[in-house]
């Protein structure tokens, strides 16, 4: 396993290094199998092991996706047949959310199993705190051959190295230049590795990211006049929600696009749309390289995004924000024999903290932190307790509780706070924060978030690389 000079630091809070916090975890999980194999519990409360082989795991990480942006979630302006397949061969979580609706916080917690505050990345361009080992490090201890190619986003040796995994280099950019690279990368590896060990082979894939560039590169999302008119009536319908705003804390007034016609807006949302179906059609290579390497039965194969895209929702573009277009994304898990095929939740409250806890799960292995929760009892339609509620990070200092019927949003010193309730309200339209009627369940809400702080263990922010002074 590679480290950079970073590892050996010690925790600010007087934790493990990462290096002795994995050494720690490989003889914790020895100790508890040779606790199995003489017929007594070890003293690591881990989970069941895997019945017969381990399992591999195909982590496909998309950037920018929103869980409704797929045909099979409803969509009817995108055609997604590889991830449908995906969605009607597995379990889809229907109520999955973001940590945190930015690239490197998000990512942060689906490779730890750990809150941004948890792992230092509070913002992009960080690397993960040396403390808190990632999924290739944490598998690579228990023996798995452990594999990343695409965007990592998480400074730290990127691109050529990343702690704890081989990285197969296919460079950087934009997604229609480097998607199929990856996808094709990794058609190569899975055809031609050895059986050895099991392996974890992270995919991560750019698109349908390249829209943020239409916002970032131009005042104006798209030209006033269409680039292609002759498509002017197959452009998207409006969302329902696109031109309110409900009462905002001040951190979220300024992130609104403004002055643009009906039809500039739909074309960009059009856009967006071709994209999802450029990355659906490198989903589909990955899977179909899956199936020809003969290990797709032995393959636990989960599809998620690290946040969504405003797509006109409240006059947004691209993320940050606590709302359902930029917090909600996909989770998606097939495993044939192993996952319900087919199966839609719509009950459990999920989100990225549940990535490593699941892969461990099946790994037969203790993770490294308990904040998540393995999926694989509701996987396997298995009766088990679940948790009450999830939260979600934003802007440094705003926090989201989403509960069964309620959101909660607030941001530290700002008076306005946000309540919706999402079965009357689903586009998130009359924030109900003053309302004399939600009092008690706004105190409710603000209890939930109290003993959520509670829980965690922050460390420092690890430092912003794009801030560093350059060289010579």
């Amino acid at each position: 396993m590679k480290r950079n000079r970073n590892t050996e630091r010690s925790s600010p809070r007087g934790g493990t290094t990462r290096r002795r916090f994995l050494q720690t975890g490989a003889a914790g999980a020895g100790a508890w199998m040779t606790g199995l194999a003489g017929g007594a519990r070890g003293t690591l409360a881990a989970p069941a092991v895997h019945t017969g082989r381990r399992p591999n795991f195909l982590l496909l990480v998309c950037d920018q996706l929103g869980l409704d942006a797929l045909s099979a979630h409803g969509c009817p302006d995108a055609h997604t047949p590889n991830i449908d397949r995906l969605v009607a061969r597995g379990v889809t979580f229907l109520e999955s959310h973001s940590t945190n609706p930015v690239c490197s916080p998000a990512r942060s917690s689906l490779f730890t199993g750990r809150m941004p505050v948890e792992t230092g990345v509070i913002s992009n361009n960080r690397p993960i705190h040396p403390s808190r080992p990632n999924v290739g490090q944490w598998l690579g201890e228990s023996g798995y051959e452990t594999i990343y190619c695409g965007k990592w986003h998480l400074p730290g040796g990127y691109p050529d190295q990343i702690d704890g995994f081989r990285v197969l280099p296919v460079g950087g950019g934009q997604g229609d230049l480097v998607d199929t690279a990856v996808s094709r990368t990794c058609e190569a590896y899975l055809k031609s590795r050895g059986r050895q060990n099991p392996f974890l082979l992270a995919a991560s894939l750019l698109q349908p990211h390249d829209i943020c560039y239409w916002a970032i590169k131009g005042k104006a999302l798209v030209p006033e006049e269409l680039p292609f008119p002759q498509i002017a009536d197959r452009l998207p319908e409006l969302p329902p929600n696109h031109k309110i705003r409900p009462p905002a804390p001040q951190k979220l007034d300024g992130i609104v696009y403004r002055g643009f016609s009906d039809e500039q807006w739909r074309y960009y949302i059009y856009v967006y749309y071709r994209q999802v179906e450029m990355l659906d059609a490198d989903v589909g290579r990955l899977l179909d390289a899956l199936e020809d390497s003969g290990q797709a039965e032995n393959t636990v194969v989960l599809l998620t995004a690290d946040h969504g895209e405003g797509r006109g929702r409240h006059q947004h573009v691209q993320k940050w924000y606590p709302y359902e277009e930029s917090v909600k994304v996909p989770m998606i898990v097939s495993c044939p024999g192993q996952v319900a095929e087919g199966h839609r939740d719509a009950e459990h409250l999920v989100c990225g903290l549940d990535v490593m806890n699941t892969v461990c799960d099946y790994a037969g292995i203790k993770p490294p932190a308990e904040l998540g929760k393995s999926l694989r009892p509701l996987l396997e339609q298995k009766p088990t307790e679940w948790r009450e509620y999830v939260a979600s990070e934003h802007h440094i200092v705003g926090r989201m509780i989403r509960t069964d019927r309620f959101k909660y949003v607030h941001y530290q010193d700002d008076p306005v706070e946000q309540l919706f309730d999402m079965r009357a309200d689903p586009w998130e339209t009359k924030n109900l924060y003053d309302d004399p009627h939600h009092a008690d369940t706004l105190a409710a809400h603000r209890k939930l978030l109290a003993e959520w702080q509670a829980r965690l263990d922050p460390v420092e922010p690890t430092p912003d690389a794009s801030r560093r002074p350059r060289k010579g």
